[in-house]
């Protein structure tokens, strides 16, 4: 476990991942104050160091945690002394081993711990100077003694002690079960619909691995009577507890809700489960309502064919009986309300499954919220309530804990993403078609959530999978996919079962139309794009793009927009960019009002912290823009620094950006005065040629965008509505259903990119438009599936408008780059390569 900042928290100054790290040597330190803890240490095992800059006694204090996080003691101070200031300006990480079982007749007060120094490539020898300068022996790799290192990156090619196997073996050993296919049907008392098979298999995976009595992946029992994990060498009496859950990680489209209300309908405590059916065996295929026990079944999931009645002892919650403990808390963006409450209308049997909508007015009372089956709230909701003692969501206990859109929650160090990890539940399963956006780190928060140990630890997670990852080692992809087949299921809509589609889904194209600006937008555009070269040049040259990281997304945002329509940019293009190197928004009104204008006008923006759009958003001194929280707590660190350019801040640097108007409070006919621009042309001919019966959905990542496209399209005979993030949950639902049932023809939805992007059912329409592209391609992809989906009938088509000789031809090359990186290599994104990535980004998009 990487030495972390004050309370705990893992690195929330980082806009990204953690910095791709290398080992720079070892150094022996004594662990002290071991009397005073309760952890404890009962033989070879990694140790998580933990800076606590706020502790009382010594403010240079690294504190001790054993493999299930109980306080060891501290760090020698002498040595803490010398390494805390190298791990508060992100100099070093550090990870800590015990290297041996303790003896019985050891120093009672201390015990020896290996302390591993890690850093950036370039930093290595100054980290070595200043370490060894202090008087501390960094053994390094040139040392005799190197060899005697027990991290995982020296150890990790020979057998671990005992087993004669060496890690990867360990790795491919678990991955090594075949997972069998059974099937479950739910109860018809509840679930109206019927599955697809593809969806009874996997209500029968969940229900299996929910009834699992098995113990964890890489865990054995010892003939001692003792349990051991084989990656950590940590040894207990008490019994691990089955991994409960896992990852469903099925495509987008492929009716995960249905699935999931399935699983909340059979697997209820204290009730019976239906027959499983094993799929793989042909006799049983043959006859319904029968289990097989074929060749290879295994007890677990094949044995009488009589129902089973659910073990529900694990689940008793103290002040409650047995059948109390019944509700699923589903935790999902507002966007997908919609599609769990139309589910539970559609495909549930009236009144069956009772639903509480946690979400703006609320109840705080615990008993009110456990008379429902299912209680659905927002990531944002239980962000907000993580500080507050009485927040009955984390009072409870709840049945399981369903993540939908779990990849929200891909920054470990955001709120929300702590508060989820902090629910109480011992089932709980991450759901997502994109567990993977960005980078391999982004499954470490859902790790986390699992509490899939050691995973769910930074410091395993580091040393385990990512270094060799980032590393590029062999082992490293083979490790990553190892743990995904041990822990999720996936399946996707070119998958096949015994020759035929999954699904039966229709095709879907996917076209690009390239627009040619007019001759008044192109010198427009060719004179905002030559100034904003000439100032990114400016700064790739003084190496200052991080600290004008608000001016460069602002000229991106610009360029972006100008393509759209000219009526989306000022008409003054000097005053995008700012009057010096560094920006200061201190006594500079222009520069605030600059910066607030891009906030209303980009509605791809998120706060670098939690890569989420800012709430309450704060813009800093020096014209960075993050949400209250995040930089709030930012400030709490020991010598706080802006996240993006290391600048010092204080509570004096930051200022409140002042409420925009929502889209909703802007009158669309304020735009008909404009002239139509080039792509909107294009955009009503691809429309006026379509069948007057077909409805379209067009979607913008710019709300001002879909204000400006009304008129026109109205103009033309449409019929228009539009669907954005400044709706409330309830009108976001009421657009979806009258676009869902209307007769009327020539019907478009102008939709919000990020408000309509997932968990929503738009399968009346047959056209998407993609008016502009996004950085991401798994957001469109998204937003492509809210179409393409099971219930659609007719052949999809989709349609990119890309500004020919355009930043938007440029956008599609880093998407696919980015489409590359996420289909199985996983990719290095990290540290110094992140920012030679993001400057070659910029030179690859401003055509530099």
């Amino acid at each position: 476990m990487a030495a972390a900042a004050a309370d705990d928290d893992d690195d929330v100054t980082s806009p990204s991942q953690p910095p791709e790290t290398y080992l720079a040597g070892f150094l022996i330190a004594n662990i002290v104050g071991l009397r005073y803890y309760t952890g404890t240490i009962s033989g070879r095992e990694m140790v998580g160091l933990v800076r606590e800059p706020l502790n009382p006694y010594d403010p240079n204090a690294i504190k001790v945690l054993n493999t299930r996080t109980v306080q060891v003691g501290h760090i020698e101070r002498s040595i803490a002394a010398i390494l805390s200031p190298l791990i508060d300006s992100r100099s070093i990480a550090v990870e800590g081993i015990v290297p041996k079982p303790p003896p019985k007749n050891r120093n009672p007060f201390k015990l020896p711990c290996q302390i591993h120094v890690f850093t950036r490539l370039d930093m290595i020898d100054a980290v070595r100077s200043e370490i060894e300068f202090n008087g501390l022996n960094l053994i390094s790799e040139s040392d005799p003694e190197f060899g005697l290192s027990e991290a995982v990156i020296v150890q990790e090619g020979k057998p671990k002690k005992g087993s004669g196997y060496n890690i990867d073996q360990l790795f491919d050993s678990v991955e090594g079960e075949v997972r069998r296919r059974v099937a479950m049907e739910p109860p018809k008392e509840v679930v109206l619909k019927e599955l697809f098979p593809h969806q009874k298999e996997g209500l029968g995976w969940m229900v299996s691995r929910e009834n699992s009595v098995e113990l964890p992946p890489f865990w054995k029992e010892e003939k001692d009577g003792f349990y051991s994990n084989v990656l950590t060498n940590f040894r207990t009496r008490d019994r691990p507890e089955p991994l409960r859950g896992g990852i469903l990680a099925d495509d987008m489209g492929l009716g995960k809700t249905l699935m999931l209300l399935s699983l909340i309908a059979t697997n209820r405590p204290g009730s019976d489960l239906p027959p499983f059916v094993d799929v793989d065996d042909v006799e049983v295929e043959k006859t319904s309502n029968k289990r097989g026990r074929g060749k290879g079944s295994r007890k677990k999931t094949s044995g009488s064919s009589k129902k089973r009645k659910i073990d529900d002892g694990f689940l008793r919650m103290e002040g409650l009986s047995d059948s109390g403990l019944r509700t699923t808390l589903v935790v999902c963006p507002p966007s997908v309300f919609s599609t769990w409450i139309t589910q539970l209308e559609e495909h549930t049997c009236s009144g069956s499954l009772k639903v509480y909508l946690y979400h703006g007015e609320r109840t705080k009372e615990v008993k009110e919220l456990l008379k429902y089956d299912i209680v659905l709230t927002t990531y944002s909701t239980l962000g907000a309530e993580f500080n507050l003692s009485e927040s009955p969501m984390k009072k409870i206990e709840w049945l399981r804990v369903i993540l939908d859109e779990a990849h929200l929650i891909k920054n470990f160090a955001a709120q929300q993403t702590k508060a989820v990890i902090a629910l109480k539940s011992e089932r709980r399963w991450a759901v997502t078609g994109t567990p993977i956006q960005n980078s391999s780190f982004d499954l470490f928060s859902i790790m986390a959530f699992l509490r899939f140990e050691p995973f769910s630890i930074k410091s395993y997670w580091q040393s385990l999978v990512q270094r060799p990852l980032d590393q590029g080692g062999k082992s490293g992809l083979s490790r990553l996919q190892a743990l995904m087949g041990a822990i999720s299921l996936r399946r996707t809509k070119d998958s096949q079962v015994d020759g035929k589609s999954l699904v039966g889904l229709p095709p879907k194209t996917v076209a690009t139309c390239y627009v040619e600006l007019s001759a008044e937008e192109r010198e427009q555009y060719d004179h905002m794009e030559s100034e904003a070269q000439n100032a990114l040049r400016q700064y790739i040259n003084d190496d200052t793009v991080m600290r004008n990281y608000s001016t460069v997304l602002h000229i991106i945002l610009r360029l972006r927009q100008i393509c759209n329509s000219v009526a989306l940019c000022p008409e003054d293009i000097r005053s995008l960019l700012p009057s010096d190197i560094l920006e200061d928004v201190s006594g500079n009104p222009e520069l605030l009002k600059k910066l607030v204008s891009m906030l209303e006008d980009g509605d791809d923006f998120d706060c670098p912290v939690c890569l989420c759009p800012p709430t309450k958003t704060v813009i800093t001194c020096c014209a960075h823009i993050f949400c209250q929280a995040c930089i709030l707590r930012t400030l709490k660190q020991l010598n706080p620094r802006c996240p993006i350019c290391r600048r010092p801040l204080s509570q004096s640097d930051l200022f409140t950006a002042p409420p925009s108007n929502p889209p909703d409070t802007e009158n669309p006919s304020s735009y008909s005065n404009r002239p139509i621009s080039s792509k909107i042309s294009a955009l009503l001919k691809l429309l006026s040629k379509e069948n007057p019966s077909t409805k379209s959905v067009v979607f913008s990542q710019f709300q001002k965008m879909l204000l400006l496209l009304e008129e026109p399209l109205k103009a033309a005979g449409f019929n228009v509505l539009r669907l954005d993030g400044s709706m409330t949950v309830k009108k976001r639902t009421d657009v979806i259903k009258e676009f869902m049932n209307s007769s009327d023809s020539m019907t478009v939805l102008l939709a919000s990119l990020k408000a309509s992007g997932a968990g929503i059912n738009l399968t009346a329409a047959s056209r998407v438009y993609l008016v502009d592209p996004w950085w991401n391609p798994a957001v469109e992809e998204q937003a492509m599936d809210r179409v393409h989906r099971i219930g659609q009938s007719e052949e999809v088509k989709v349609v990119r408008l890309v500004v020919r000789d355009s930043i938007e031809e440029r956008i599609l090359e880093l998407q696919e780059r980015k489409r590359k990186l996420a289909s199985g290599v996983f990719g290095r994104k990290e540290g110094k390569e992140l920012k030679q990535m993001r400057v070659e980004d910029l030179r690859t998009i401003m055509r530099m």
